[in-house]
């Protein structure tokens, strides 16, 4: 019986330092500290640039461990915002987002691959317009540490290109490539 709860104690001490390892971050959005931006040409003379302005989401990340970085993000596309009004009233609509049908986006990553000191690769499925794709893209972490107010922070940023043609957006805009910036600052909970 002696040796049995040995056992358990040092299995249990082992998972415990295990999951002290690998922490969980919510994405700092209620500080302002995290966005995700888009670019798309207008016309093919300019660029029209906006954000989603609510969105929400966690990550478990471990710097000695980084291939097992996981990250959850979900959109309320409707808080679509590219400085005017009028304009984004149209891209709520059903000619572009159809937001009253497809309220969220979503992105559920699937493998992180490190390339670098603070950089990698991040996989998952990206959920768009009712559509579900698997894409790739690079990631940098910009730094992790102590922040003023006693917790402890970590944030990276990544873009990604996808064709809106891909997603069932086959109107004016589906031949055009949009760019997607994501700067992701966490809290450590």
């Amino acid at each position: 019986m002696k040796k049995l709860l040995i056992a358990l104690s040092v299995s249990a001490a082992a998972m415990t330092a295990t999951v002290a390892n690998a922490a969980e971050y919510i994405v700092d959005t209620k500080g302002a500290h995290a966005s995700i931006q888009f670019k798309v040409k207008h016309l093919g003379y300019s660029w029209l640039t906006g954000r989603f302005n609510t969105f929400e989401g966690n990550f478990d990340w471990d710097k000695t461990k980084p291939a097992n970085t996981e990250i959850e993000i979900k959109i309320d596309t409707a808080s679509i915002d590219s400085n005017h009004a009028e304009r984004d009233k149209h891209l709520r609509s059903k000619d572009f987002l159809s937001t009253d049908q497809y309220p969220t986006a979503s992105f559920k990553s699937t493998g992180y691959k490190p390339t670098g000191a603070g950089t990698g690769e991040l996989s998952g499925d990206f959920n768009f317009h009712g559509v579900t794709k698997s894409i790739t893209f690079p990631v940098s972490q910009v730094g992790e540490g102590d922040d003023p107010w006693g917790g402890y922070r970590a944030g990276f940023s990544g873009s990604t290109t996808i064709m809106l043609k891909d997603y069932k957006m086959d109107g004016p805009l589906g031949n055009l490539p949009v760019d997607l910036e994501l700067y992701i600052e966490g809290i450590r909970q």
